[in-house]
């Protein structure tokens, strides 16, 4: 099994070939955590993480949501 780059907030990132996204969520620690994510510039929905193979080039933008008041 081969690895491909791909961008994860700007940062170049090593993941192994066929990667979804709730395997880089669950390796980043933010499994659970109330986050986005975008990819090339489409919002993916939290249902379809485990379904959505990252492919070499892939620019994710992950924001956690941060409560306030």
């Amino acid at each position: 099994m081969g690895f491909i780059e791909i961008f994860v907030n700007g940062q170049a990132r090593q993941v192994p070939e066929g990667y979804n996204v709730s395997r880089l969520l669950d390796e980043m620690d933010l499994t659970g955590q109330r986050i986005a994510a975008e990819i090339n510039r489409e919002i993916v929905p939290r249902s379809h993480y485990p379904l959505h193979t990252l492919h070499s080039g892939d620019r994710l933008e992950i924001v956690r949501a941060i409560g306030g008041g």
